[in-house]
């Protein structure tokens, strides 16, 4: 079947089986990689990106749920060269080791925060639970998200 999604602000026409997966669209078809195959059941949050702003796991979504709805991936969250400030977050607050968590870690943060600008860090450590990071810079990712409420997150 043929499927139209909106990634990153451009419509892309897909042809697959309803069923596959949005993770191995966006990789696979669209050569989006950021978003990372980690669990493959939806508990790491690896593979998080918005759909229509909201946060979802990629890898159990199938792709039949994103068609003609917004999806976002960390490629599309910097503008015109400047970094979403919850990347900027990520970089300044040194909150990323291995990096593979991060994208997923950041789509979340996007996602809390665009629902509570200005969270608590027990509401960030609630916000971003699901979210998986085996390097443990669990602290210094409250501290990211905690500075991008600050700088005016989209």
């Amino acid at each position: 079947m043929a499927f139209e999604i909106l990634v990153n602000g451009a419509s892309h026409r897909v042809e697959t089986d309803p069923e596959t997966s949005l993770l191995s669209v966006l990789r696979n078809q669209l050569g989006l990689t950021g978003s990372k195959y980690g669990c493959g059941e939806g508990q790491c949050g690896a593979c998080a990106v918005l759909i229509d702003g909201r946060a979802v796991r990629s890898c159990i979504t199938p792709v039949k749920h994103a068609a003609g709805r917004h999806v976002t991936t960390i490629e599309g969250l910097a503008r015109n060269g400047k970094l979403h400030p919850v990347q900027q977050g990520f970089l300044d607050a040194d909150a990323l080791q291995c990096g593979y968590c991060t994208p997923g870690m950041v789509m979340s943060a996007v996602a809390l925060l665009a629902k509570d600008p200005h969270p608590t860090d027990a509401a960030i450590r609630r916000g971003m639970e699901g979210n998986v990071c085996r390097c443990g810079t669990y602290p210094r990712i409250v501290a990211a998200v905690r500075m991008a409420s600050k700088g005016a997150a989209r």
